[in-house]
Order: C-alpha cells, then structure tokens, then sequence
C-alpha cells in the first residue's frame, strides 16, 4: 500500500485506541486493535476470519508488537505495530502473508 494510502487508515487507528489500566502498568487496549486491524484489511477487500493481539502489551514508545490475522479463505497475515508515544499512538508497519 503507498504511503498516501496508508495515512486515513493509519489516523483511524490512532484514533480509536483508547488505554487501559492493569497491574499498575498501561497497556494498549486489545479489542480496539484488533478491531482496527480488521478494518483496515477488510477495506483492502479481504475477509477476516479474526485478529489476535497479545494482551498485555504495556505502552512503552518506540516499541513494536505483532498481531496475526486469520483470513476466512485461508492462510494468515502479521500485522506489525509501532506505538509511537505514551499515548499509545500506534502505526501500522506492515501487514504481511505469512509463508
């Protein structure tokens, strides 16, 4: 996807995320990831069968994390997120098939 492409998708997922609280640390909240994640692949005109995020990404800048997205015809994808500040700003890297 070029760069433009990426930006509306990109400031959907900024702008969703919201944090939540647990265990005295701050984590990226999950259902709005994978929520996020799913729109974005289903608007390049694939069906997700669902998306897995780990669950207890704390909010730590500059780190990345991964998610997997279960195509409904087959095959998965990783999804690689960037969180750009303490806010839990994320971008999306990449988004590849997996072999």
């Amino acid at each position: 996807m070029s760069r433009i492409g990426r930006l509306p998708a990109l400031a959907a997922l900024a702008a969703v995320l919201l944090l939540a609280a647990g265990c005295g640390k701050t984590v990226i909240d999950l259902s709005k990831t994978e929520d996020q994640i799913q729109a974005e692949v289903e608007g390049q005109g694939r069906n997700v069968a669902s998306v897995d995020c780990p669950s207890d990404v704390e909010v730590v800048p500059r780190d990345k994390f991964t998610c997997t997205v279960r195509l409904s015809g087959g095959g998965t994808l990783t999804a690689t997120l960037l969180i750009r500040d303490e806010d839990a700003n994320l971008t999306l890297l990449s988004l590849q098939r997996d072999k």
